[in-house]
C-alpha cells in the first residue's frame, strides 16, 4: 500500500514539474516574440514608462547635468615627460638613486 502511495506522489510530481517546464517553454517563447524594452526605461507601479537615468548623470535635487563631467587638457609629449621627469626628482627616493639619462 506505501508503495502505491508513493507512485502516485511522484507521479503528481511529474506531472506537475512537466506542466512547468511547458508553461515556462510558452512564455519564454511569446517574450522573445516581443519588442525588446529600452535600457533605459523602466515601468513604475502604474504602468508608465519612465527613464531610468544613471546616478552619475543626475544632480543633488536630482535633475539630469548638462555640462562636461570630464574636461581634459591636451599638451604635447615634451610637456608630459618634463612633468613626470620634475615628479621623479622630487620623489624621495631620488636622491638615492643616480638618474638616469636617456639621449
Amino acid at each position: 500500500m506505501l508503495h502505491l502511495i508513493y507512485i502516485l506522489a511522484f507521479t503528481i510530481l511529474a506531472f506537475l514539474a512537466v506542466r512547468n517546464l511547458i508553461h515556462s517553454l510558452i512564455v519564454v517563447g511569446m517574450e522573445s516574440q516581443r519588442p525588446p524594452m529600452p535600457r533605459n526605461t523602466y515601468r513604475d507601479s502604474s504602468g508608465i514608462l519612465r527613464n531610468a537615468d544613471h546616478p552619475e548623470l543626475l544632480d543633488d535635487s536630482g535633475n539630469m547635468v548638462r555640462e562636461p563631467l570630464l574636461v581634459m587638457r591636451s599638451f604635447s609629449m615634451q610637456d608630459a615627460r618634463t612633468q613626470l621627469d620634475s615628479l621623479y626628482q622630487s620623489s624621495p627616493n631620488a636622491s638615492e638613486e643616480a638618474p638616469e639619462e636617456k639621449s
